[in-house]
């Protein structure tokens, strides 16, 4: 284990349970719903028909899930927050995947959503530091969020 990722491990458990930042708020527009389900090659009628969507208890179309899951990078700006020391001596960063997803409430079409970033939990993994953060996308308005993430990334120290 090498000392800079047990140095990076001290700082960054010494915050864990903080706040790191809430983002900007982003418009779920039709367009890029309507992108989203050619890439994906989903394009159940609740997502992509507004006419039909009428008729759903949503009365319109509603963004994807994984929509707004995959957008997780940009809500949450991608920026390093906090200490800097706790990325001295980092080889790379990777996204090791997620522990829990739940898709709480649908985001309907021109809903705007926000991410709120909560530094949960910090393990030392060998010679990389392993951070869950909990993202909590909030839709404009609306009492519950739209999703409730475990997001997990490890830092990898030289």
């Amino acid at each position: 284990m090498s000392d800079k990722a047990e140095k990076a491990f001290a700082l960054w458990k010494a915050a864990e349970g903080e706040e790191k930042g809430v983002g900007a708020w982003m418009e779920l527009t039709q367009e890029r719903i309507d992108q989203f389900a050619d890439v994906t090659e989903d394009h159940q009628f609740i997502h992509v028909d507004p006419e039909r969507a009428k008729a759903t208890p949503f009365g319109t179309t509603i963004a994807h899930g994984f929509l707004t899951l995959s957008l997780l990078t940009h809500l949450s700006k991608g920026e390093p927050k906090g200490d800097p020391a706790r990325y001295e001596g980092i080889a790379m960063g990777i996204n090791y995947g997620f522990d829990k997803v739940r898709f709480v409430s649908p985001v309907k079409v021109g809903s705007r959503v926000r991410a709120h970033d909560l530094l949960s939990k910090v393990e030392l993994k060998g010679n990389a530091v392993q951070v869950t953060r909990t993202m909590t996308v909030e839709i404009e308005g609306e009492e519950r969020p739209a999703l409730v993430a475990d997001w997990l990334t490890r830092l990898v120290f030289a």
